[in-house]
């Protein structure tokens, strides 16, 4: 339904478009709720949008990958658990699952149900000694003992055809009589959750669980290449969106450094982020940073990408710049920063930084007039921070 207000998928859409589609209304619903895991469609309250995979589904093939990795993740919701298992122990055997791909990986062609069994034996086996714990003074007995649950021996076989019929019903597996094999597609998903595992392992400097902000300070002080690296572990560690909000909600902050490192590990996310940045373009503190960040990721050199700022956009990154210079920096490198103005002389800079209205101009002219150290140049600077303060012209 192309109304943009629409909302969930309801009984009289689902039988329109079975008959569009020449499909049952079951199926319907099925394609629907596997699209909406693996990120076609968005749900917003009561509202349906196309999601981020959607709109980059023509035009970049990594949308469409990502977006079956996303419906690899949620077989278990693909194929419900059966109803009378504890939640508990179905927990458990979705916690045991990546040993067993791993073990389909290895082989790297038919594996008996029997060998899986075994080994989903053994991983559950091993969780529950992880999780041991030795109960300290006399337990109260419950008022109504619950109803035992019946062995593992009983509940782990019927629990593994569960999971096989799920990794299935998602096209990671082929289920022939009494063996399973990986599909190519499930091979490669085998690879890039092993990827992610080995990438999150990698974190340089140690932030893997810090929040955005704490993880872009602990950047700071690394060149690029090690900080690119810990940008990827951190990100391998959560999800794309809440990744990506965490990150412009550090941009839209007060310190223009993270506000820079922000849009550095947004190139890193790459396409997942395009929808997000590309309404962040709508924030005046934002847009530069969000405007270089879409050329760049629609091709254009990184040398080029700031043609495509007004002559005001790059005046008010050109403050930013400094702020985070004088926060955070050497005055010389302030001083140097000077020659990156896009205006050519200091009396035409000066008249486009009070112009432009930047929350930190009289900071930055301040900072910049005590760290230059030709005394009639910071004597102009002095005088237009001063005029900047005082509202005049």
């Amino acid at each position: 339904d192309r109304d943009p207000g629409a909302g969930p998928l309801d009984a009289a859409t689902a039988e329109r478009a079975a008959e569009a589609l020449e499909l049952t209304p079951d199926q319907v619903r099925a394609g629907w709720d596997r699209a909406r895991l693996a990120g076609l469609v968005e749900l917003h309250g009561t509202a349906v949008r196309p999601g981020w995979r959607l709109q980059a589904w023509d035009r970049d093939d990594s949308a469409v990958q990502r977006g079956w990795v996303a419906l690899f993740d949620a077989w278990s919701l693909v194929h419900p658990a059966p109803d009378d298992v504890a939640a508990s122990t179905v927990a458990e055997v979705v916690e045991a699952v990546p040993q067993v791909l791993s073990l389909l990986q290895l082989s790297a062609g038919p594996v008996l149900v029997p060998a899986l069994l075994d080994l989903l034996q053994q991983r559950v086996a091993e969780l529950h000694e992880e999780r041991c714990e030795v109960p300290y003074g006399p337990r109260p007995a419950p008022v109504e003992p619950p109803a035992p649950e019946p062995p593992a021996d009983e509940l782990l076989p019927p629990l593994l055809d569960w999971a096989l019929e799920g990794l299935a019903a998602v096209g990671a597996l082929t289920l022939g009589k009494g063996q399973a094999t990986l599909t190519p597609l499930g091979n490669w998903a085998v690879w890039v959750k092993l990827e992610q595992i080995c990438v999150a392992a990698q974190s340089p400097a140690g932030n893997i669980e810090q929040s955005a902000q704490h993880m872009l300070r602990g950047c700071a002080r690394l060149t690029p290449g090690p900080a690119r690296a810990e940008y990827r572990a951190w990100l391998a560690a959560r999800t794309v969106g809440s990744a990506v909000t965490e990150l412009l909600a550090v941009a839209r902050g007060e310190d223009a450094l993270l506000r820079g490192l922000a849009f550095e590990a947004l190139r890193v996310v790459g396409a997942p982020a395009e929808g997000e940045v590309r309404a962040a373009a709508t924030d005046s503190s934002l847009r530069p940073y969000a405007l270089l960040w879409l050329a760049e990721y629609e091709g254009a050199d990184p040398e080029d990408a700031a043609d495509v700022l007004t002559r005001e956009e790059s005046t008010w990154l050109w403050v930013d710049t400094a702020a985070a210079v004088a926060d955070h920096g050497e005055s010389d490198l302030l001083v140097r920063h000077l020659d990156s103005a896009v205006q050519g002389n200091v009396p035409a800079l000066l008249d486009e930084v009070r112009a432009v209205g930047h929350p930190r101009t009289v900071q930055v002219l301040v900072a910049l007039a005590a760290a230059h150290p030709d005394p009639a140049l910071a004597k102009a600077v002095r005088r237009a921070a001063f005029q900047v303060h005082t509202g005049g012209a």
